[in-house]
């Protein structure tokens, strides 16, 4: 099955701490079913020293998030949608705004 979220997609927080918050997808885990959205479910994790990381210490980082809890953003209006899926007339499946039409790959 197609992703319906990918990696650079804007995407808005629809439930949580975090509800309403915007941001950029930075990875997805579809294992997990999860997403990384930047400033989005920040955490922070105390890190033992380590060769990797000499200093330890307290450390700030975005956490994953249930991909069910955000939604693309709408390219015209800026609002959530849903994102479905069309062929173009060249035969490339693409994803669009069902909200708008628009569509969400470039």
């Amino acid at each position: 099955m197609a992703a319906k979220i990918k990696k650079g997609d804007h995407v808005i927080v629809l439930s949580g701490k975090d509800k309403g918050k915007k941001g950029e997808v930075l990875k997805v885990i579809p294992r997990e079913s999860r997403v990384v959205v930047s400033g989005v479910h920040i955490v922070k994790r105390h890190i033992r020293p380590s060769q990797a990381d000499p200093e330890g210490g307290i450390k700030t980082f975005e956490a994953p998030i249930h991909i069910s809890n955000v939604s693309a953003i709408d390219p015209k209006s800026g609002a959530p949608t849903r994102v479905g899926f069309t062929m173009l007339k060249d035969g490339k499946k693409v994803r669009v705004a069902r909200k708008s039409g628009e569509l969400l790959d470039d």
